[in-house]
């Protein structure tokens, strides 16, 4: 039976997984399943399935090493220059498997927890709002990465219902994001100000356990869509930076000012820390199982394994049996104009390497490496044990401040700024024009959020991705004589051409096309 296979499969690589061990045993078909509450968590656990494959140094380099931000000096990773077509893609094929396969997931843990008559009713409630919260992620995700995608909702119980799926085209994905937010609204409502929804209203740090969706990250998704819709929407008949503005203010009661939170908490080495609403966890321990990230070996500096030198410094925090892969960059534009070494920004040692203990690196100064941020400490060859964070409060507050930048209102826009500029050591920013202030909000979410996967997503739902990349981006990787294929299509991602075939060319990739791609 199909259900049974999916379920299994999803067992199988979950188990051991922090929340996730489960008893593969346990996993039938629908008739002899969701009858205990053990049963439903674990399908809903199935719904994480994916994360740790997407979430790797391949994706950072395709929203953050192509971008105004960051460079990844490479002449042959196909990621880094941009030579991606729907033939040869291979970021493509792992997040349209990994999403899609994750979708799938959340529909049959939606159906089965819903249909189920033997759990707790307040259970059945929070089980299914983690499950739809989960399913808006890998939704958000595949619509940021590709725009228009097919959606379904349906559990795939049966081969004509699979096969209906599979033959899906394109859907708007505008349209894609306004079902997901009312269907989030409807798992986490209000009543005026008074909470009535699934799940606890409290911060993602003090949830049961670690690293689950929930409250905080369904505000964030309603926020995330609702700017992309804004920026891409032109019908007119939403007010979607209202709609952003309902959700993200709720968080504000519930997670303060940012000034509680160090900004020493923004290295991805320290973990579970109270500002982040959802990251991607990993752990490394020799000789057992590890769920080990390999980010950082691509943002560390160089390393010489006989003098246990990081260019020319020691860093005893770092070990001596890391392997350093090709070194990520700060970009001229980045390091240069947006967080300069003599300014006062507090948050430039930590994005940036020039330095280690006072001792500048040999090859760190004029053009510095990715900063302590990335770095993971007594890291074994490549295995990173970083978490990798998503969703932080800085962002949502940094959203607020664009959704009153767009409406001109000055006061909620400094005052929503200005909380992430302090905490950085910045002074107080004051409207002056709101073309300038549009641009300072750009420029702070770059250095707030420098490196968080996040920056071509900005770029992208702005509508300036092309151009910014080649005035900045271009420029300094043709400076290095790194050839790029910069194209306007590559915006978004091709749909692998496997997965049109098998589509019976439902799909499609015209916009690649239409350069010859």
């Amino acid at each position: 039976m199909k259900k049974t296979v999916i379920f299994i499969l999803a067992s199988l690589t979950l188990t051991a997984c922090h929340f996730l061990d489960e008893d593969p045993s346990s996993f039938v078909g629908r008739d002899g399943y969701y009858k205990t509450e053990a049963q439903c968590r674990s399908a809903v656990n199935s719904c994480y399935e994916g994360l740790k494959s997407i979430y790797t140094t391949t994706l950072f380099t395709h929203l953050e090493g192509t971008t105004d931000l960051v460079i990844v000096p490479s002449i042959s990773d196909v990621n880094a220059i941009l030579d991606i077509n729907p033939s040869q893609c291979n970021i493509s094929k792992t997040v349209w498997s990994s999403g899609y396969k994750a979708v799938m997931y959340c529909n049959a843990a939606i159906a089965g927890v819903e249909s189920s008559t033997s759990i707790d009713e307040n259970v059945r409630r929070d089980l299914v709002a983690e499950a739809k919260t989960m399913r808006a992620f890998w939704y958000y995700m595949l619509t940021s990465l590709f725009g228009d995608v097919p959606f379904y909702t349906d559990d795939v119980v049966d081969q004509p219902t699979m096969d209906r799926i599979a033959h899906l085209g394109r859907m708007s994905a505008v349209e894609t994001r306004a079902a997901l937010i009312k269907d989030l609204q409807s798992c986490y409502s209000y009543d005026g100000d008074n909470y009535t929804g699934a799940l606890s209203q409290v911060r993602s740090f003090d949830g049961v356990e670690k690293g689950r969706a929930g409250w905080a990250m369904g505000m964030m998704l309603i926020g995330k869509m609702a700017l992309w819709n804004a920026g891409t929407d032109t019908s007119g008949d939403t007010d979607w930076y209202g709609v952003a503005i309902d959700a993200l203010k709720r968080l504000v009661p519930v997670y303060g000012n940012l000034a509680q939170y160090p900004l020493n908490d923004l290295l991805f080495s320290v973990k579970d820390t109270p500002e982040r609403i959802f990251e991607i966890r990993h752990t490394y321990s020799e000789g057992t199982l590890s769920y080990a990230g390999n980010l950082a070996q691509n943002c560390m500096p160089s390393y010489s394994s006989s003098t246990h030198l990081f260019d020319g410094v020691e860093i005893p925090m770092l070990g001596t049996e890391a392997k350093v892969g090709t070194c990520n960059r700060p970009t001229s534009y980045f390091y240069g104009a947006l967080q300069p070494d003599d300014g006062m920004d507090r948050r430039v040692d930590i994005n940036q390497g020039r330095r280690y203990n006072g001792t500048n690196f040999n090859n760190g100064l004029a053009y510095p490496w990715m900063g302590p941020k990335f770095w993971c400490p007594y890291m074994k060859t490549t295995y990173d044990s970083n978490n990798y964070p998503v969703f932080r409060y800085a962002d949502a507050l940094l959203m607020l401040a664009e959704c009153y930048c767009a409406r001109q209102e000055k006061e909620n826009f400094e005052l929503y700024l200005n909380q992430v500029r302090l905490r950085a050591g910045l002074p107080v920013y004051t409207v002056g024009n709101w073309a300038k202030a549009e641009q300072e909000l750009r420029d702070e979410r770059a250095r707030e959020l420098f490196g968080e996967f996040q920056r071509k997503f900005d770029l992208v739902r702005w509508g300036i991705w092309y151009d910014t990349v080649k005035e900045y981006w271009k420029s300094d990787m043709d400076s290095r004589n790194i050839p790029v294929k910069l194209q306007r299509c590559h915006r978004y991602l091709p749909i692998p051409v496997e997965q049109v075939v098998n589509s019976g060319y439902a799909l499609d990739n015209k916009e690649y096309n239409a350069y010859g791609l």
